[in-house]
């Protein structure tokens, strides 16, 4: 039964909710249902879908979603990420229509929920550390920039041909400079200035559904039009057709890269989200691994109700949270009222422009550029800067897919850089003390025992820097000087050792017992000490060359073992083994 509950989380929250929070449930879902009209319909737009499969896509998902969702106020319905990701990737191929393109874009929906529900039912939520915040920075801002210069052809009104290549699109934009439609730009403009004027001194209004009023009734009413703007015309009513599309068994392959790159991105977007939500309510209730199953049930579901791809949004989720949502009811009837424009509501939008559809996704997308966390990298960690415009000019010049791709690889790479080569320390002892310290940060205050070399090693010893830490540690004894009687290993910040370096350290110890060299281990935690018990280090070098601190280590090595406090060596030594 808790297994149910947990798979059902509506099964949780529905049986104990309270009558309090029906008030805050209702204007939360009236206010986003209203603000996904427009919004939904500009996504959809930005997708290369027409405009009305941004309602389809804002109906079943959200109630999915609700019924297996673990946060309470996200809201999961187009965003503008993914339908960049959606136009980037399926423009790239060489599709023979706009029926073709909408079948792809559904079966993406698909393709993609599929992923994150098997992910989520093997729990494999982790997955999406993988993209680390240069690169997501990186490639938010590319994308942002994409997606923001992608709509001005609708805000300019001139036939610019789309790319996802940033200098090609603004070739392409300068060619046709002189065919610009002055309504257009007028119009969209207006627009952006109402959108930003509205966010900045009465954030609670929906913005765009006012500049989309605007936009039908200025269009009308001069008959616009007919002055070559562009408007939207008849979107069809009703209630999205049932059935998954037909779609040929070789376009699987075309569609993997961008069905597991908008898998992974989709699932950090919404996660990021509900967990900023969280943390700011002080509630512990999203479950990562839950949220992929939610997510994409939502979107394989949604699919059978011509879906595309979508996902948790930040501004729908900020607006759903701040106008009162305490339980996904909210959702529900955020749906509804997108279901009833479905049904009664779609003549109206017959005189939309998609000048002022372009202005809501710019003020939406630019949004998403950070200029200060780049700043700071480059400040303070070059390297990861290097990671984060990598990223940006990849997918700025070359392609979404191969930008985020590139970059993840890199930021990879520079991990396993840094474990093949962690930090190590030479340590010394403060005078006076029994406290051991880097000699390089304490040099002033240290003194070193020609007898006992202290080595730190700070990081995983495995198979890609056994050899690392064998020079390394080989040449600190050489240089130490022939004194010396004995070492002092100081593995409190080793938490794993694997077979491979086991076998080296079993090869190096015994090459310094031969030379008469002790060699004695400090501060081992528990999953080390069982290592070394059951790779014959401790048989090796012997029970009583182990302590919990680096002062008894060097007691032992100078034979003062009358000293030693009579714990060291049992704590050093206690293992499940």
């Amino acid at each position: 039964m808790k297994s149910i509950l947990q798979f059902i989380p509506i099964l949780q929250w529905l049986p104990n909710y309270k009558k309090a929070h029906l008030s805050g449930d209702l204007s939360a879902g009236l206010t986003v249902g209203i603000m996904l009209i427009p919004q939904g319909m500009a996504y959809a737009m930005l997708a290369g879908l027409p405009p009305v499969f941004g309602l389809y896509a804002s109906l079943i998902p959200q109630v999915i979603y609700a019924l297996l969702g673990t946060s309470r106020q996200l809201s999961v319905a187009p965003v503008a990420m993914d339908s960049l990701l959606v136009a980037a990737g399926l423009g790239a191929l060489s599709l023979s229509g706009i029926e073709e393109y909408t079948s792809m874009a559904i079966f993406l929906a698909l393709f993609m929920g599929s992923i994150q529900f098997l992910l989520g039912i093997v729990k494999m939520g982790f997955l999406v550390n993988f993209l680390s915040k240069p690169v997501i920075s990186g490639f938010t801002s590319a994308a942002a920039l994409i997606i923001g210069l992608s709509q001005l052809k609708h805000l300019l009104g001139a036939p610019i041909e789309n790319s996802n290549q940033i200098h090609i699109l603004l070739g392409n934009t300068v060619e046709v400079f002189d065919q610009i439609n002055a309504y257009a730009i007028a119009l969209g403009v207006t627009a952006i200035l109402i959108i930003k004027v509205i966010k900045k001194w009465a954030s609670k209004i929906p913005a765009a559904l006012v500049v989309t009023i605007l936009g039908i009734v200025i269009t009308y009413a001069f008959n616009l039009s007919e002055h070559g703007l562009n408007i939207v015309k008849e979107v069809p009513s009703g209630l999205p057709k049932v059935g998954l599309p037909e779609l040929s068994m070789d376009r699987f392959n075309d569609l993997a890269p961008i069905a597991v790159t908008l898998a992974l991105i989709a699932f950090m977007e919404a996660i990021s989200v509900a967990k900023a939500i969280e943390e700011r309510k002080g509630l512990q209730e999203v479950r990562p691994n839950q949220e992929l199953i939610a997510i994409g049930m939502a979107n394989v579901v949604g699919s059978v109700f011509q879906s595309y791809p979508v996902t948790g949004g930040f501004s729908r989720t900020a607006v759903n949270d701040q106008a009162g949502a305490s339980t996904p009811l909210a959702s529900i009837i955020s749906a509804l009222i997108v279901g009833l424009t479905l049904l009664f509501l779609t003549p109206l939008f017959y005189h939309l422009p998609k000048t002022v559809l372009a202005a809501i996704i710019m003020v939406a997308v630019f949004g998403l550029i950070d200029f200060d966390y780049p700043v700071r990298l480059f400040r303070k960690r070059k390297d990861e800067f290097a990671v984060l415009i990598i990223t940006f000019l990849t997918t700025l010049t070359i392609g979404i897919t191969e930008g985020i791709i590139l970059g993840v690889l890199i930021s990879i790479g520079l991990m396993i850089y840094r474990t093949s080569q962690p930090h190590f320390a030479i340590l010394g002892r403060i005078k006076d003390s029994t406290h051991y310290r880097n000699v390089k940060r304490f040099d002033k205050e240290v003194t070193i025992d020609p007898e006992v070399l202290f080595f730190r090693f700070d990081g995983q010893l495995y198979f890609g820097n056994k050899d690392y830490f064998k020079t390394e540690l080989t040449q600190a004894v050489d240089l130490h000087g022939s004194k010396i009687k004995g070492i002092v290993l100081s593995v409190e910040a080793i938490n794993y050792i694997d077979s491979t370096a086991a076998h080296m350290l079993r090869q190096l110890f015994s090459q310094f017992k031969e030379k008469g060299i002790k060699v004695t281990i400090s501060g081992p935690i528990g999953p080390i000490r069982d290592i070394l018990k059951r790779s014959e280090i401790v048989d090796l070098i012997g029970k009583q060359s182990f302590f919990d601190n680096a002062h008894d280590a060097f007691l032992f090595i100078k034979g003062d073992e009358n000293k030693i406090d009579e714990y060291s060596r049992r704590i050093a030594l206690e293992s499940k083994e």
